[in-house]
Parts: C-alpha cells; sequence; structure tokens
C-alpha cells in the first residue's frame, strides 16, 4: 500500500495505519479521506492480515479531525466516502478488529475516528473533545451516537453541548478507552494488544464482529449516521456555520447569531 497522506506497514498480520499530516496535527481532508478508505478496503480484502493499529505522525497529534481550513474552501462533506470519516465511522461490514493508538490529542473527528475503532488505547498526555459546537458544527460523524452508546447519553450530553476537553485520565473513568500507558509505552502497548488478537481464532473475531455489527444496524445506526448527514447539510446553510468555520480559520472569537 502506498499513499500521500498516510503510511502503512505490515508486521505479520498485522496492518500499522499511521495518519500523515502532521503539520497540521494530522487533519482529515477529502484526500485523505479517500486514501482511509481505500486502505481500509484493502485490509479487508487481505486474508493475510488479521488485525489494524491506527495512530498519528509525530508527538502531538492522534487527529485534530477535520480539516476546517479545507472546508472553508472547498465545502462541508466534499469527497467525504461512503465509509464516512477517515473510511471507518459508517462502515458496518468490516470484520477485523481494528486497535487505535492515540499518541495526542483526538479532537472532532479524531476522537470519532478512535470511536469507530474496536478497542482504544490512549497515551497518558492524549486529550480528547467533540469541540464541534465552538465552531458551528455538530459532531455528525458518530459522536453523538458512538459516544452516548459507550459511556451513557448524560454524561456524553456534557460532553457533545460544550465541547470541553478531557484528559486520558478522565477518559478512562468515563469509559472513553480501553486503556492509558506512558507516551513513551504506547505504540509497545498497542501492538502487544495487537499480537493478543492475532493469537487467537481470526475465524472467530471475524464472527463476533459480524454480530456486532449487525447490533449496530439493528439498532439504526446506519440510519442515524445518514440522517446526521442530512442535518449537517442544512446546519452548513446557517450563518452560524460561516461564522464558525470563518472564525477558526481567521483566529478570532465567533459572534454567534443564531440563525
Amino acid at each position: 500500500m502506498s499513499y500521500e497522506f498516510i503510511k502503512t506497514e505490515v508486521q505479520g498480520n498485522i496492518l500499522v495505519v499511521t495518519m500523515n499530516r502532521p503539520e497540521v496535527y494530522n487533519a482529515v481532508h477529502a484526500e485523505m479521506h479517500q486514501e482511509m478508505s481505500d486502505c481500509w478496503d484493502a485490509f479487508a480484502a487481505d486474508q493475510n492480515l488479521w488485525v489494524a493499529v491506527l495512530t498519528g505522525a509525530g508527538d502531538k497529534a492522534f487527529t485534530a479531525g477535520n480539516d476546517l481550513k479545507a472546508t472553508a474552501t472547498s465545502g462541508v462533506k466534499k469527497g467525504l466516502p461512503d465509509s464516512g470519516f477517515a473510511g471507518l465511522s459508517s462502515r458496518f461490514d468490516l470484520e477485523k478488529p481494528i486497535v487505535a493508538a492515540v499518541n495526542g490529542f483526538a479532537m472532532g473527528g479524531g476522537f470519532e475516528t478512535a470511536l469507530s475503532c474496536d478497542i482504544i488505547i490512549a497515551a497518558d498526555r492524549a486529550k480528547f473533545a467533540l469541540p464541534e459546537v465552538k465552531v458551528g458544527f455538530f459532531a455528525s460523524a458518530s459522536g453523538v451516537q458512538r459516544l452516548s452508546r459507550y459511556i451513557g447519553r448524560l454524561a456524553a450530553q456534557e460532553l457533545m453541548l460544550t465541547g470541553r476537553t478531557i484528559d486520558a485520565a478522565e477518559a478512562l473513568r468515563l469509559g472513553c478507552v480501553n486503556e492509558v500507558v506512558a507516551a513513551d509505552d504506547l505504540m509497545a502497548r498497542a501492538m502487544e494488544k495487537a499480537q493478543e488478537l492475532a493469537s487467537v481464532s481470526p475465524s472467530s473475531v471475524k464472527a463476533t464482529k459480524r454480530i456486532l455489527n449487525s447490533m449496530a444496524v439493528a439498532e439504526g445506526l446506519p440510519e442515524s449516521l445518514m440522517y446526521s448527514r442530512e442535518v449537517q447539510m442544512d446546519l452548513a446553510k446557517t450563518e452560524d456555520f460561516k461564522e464558525g468555520v470563518n472564525a477558526f480559520v481567521a483566529k478570532r472569537a465567533p459572534k454567534w447569531v443564531n440563525k
């Protein structure tokens, strides 16, 4: 696999994927969405790959999420694949596990990307947020749906409606991550967990994920995500959306008008 905005490496039955735009904190734009979608397609099709580990380049960020500067010039959903944000958030047919190794902050779509993985291991310096409401968006790439399912609606609502940032310790306490380790130990621990997953029957893992995927479908998650896209497109027509994006790019406080 050869890409411009992500790096891939195969170690035995494990695929390591690194989001590779460190100059913009691994923010995801249209081209990177497409590359990641293609990467997960190839991972799903390769019988020799049983587990994946996803991380971010550099020591600052897993991913900052949506590239708002790209959004300001190309629109809210240009190029987003059917498989969703980072090729993962709307993917319900992948029967192989992905371990998220969150090496730094995971904001907005970055947090949603981690939540779309199966196991989340965080460095002790990692931070998490769904701050979309601060810039005129909402967490439409499965954040609303997944976070409320994983940690409970009451705790999730507070995070989603305020957009506040939590550290790794609070994320562990709330149930947003599986484990927190020292930053220097993160990739070793993620690979150890991946090896643990690769040591059991891959056919059994696939069967388990097939049922988990079917449960998500039965709960209406795909339809809810499609509705989120519709609502996000409606939101993109508002003055507040335009103001949020423009204020972010200009590095100033937004002036909301509630219309």
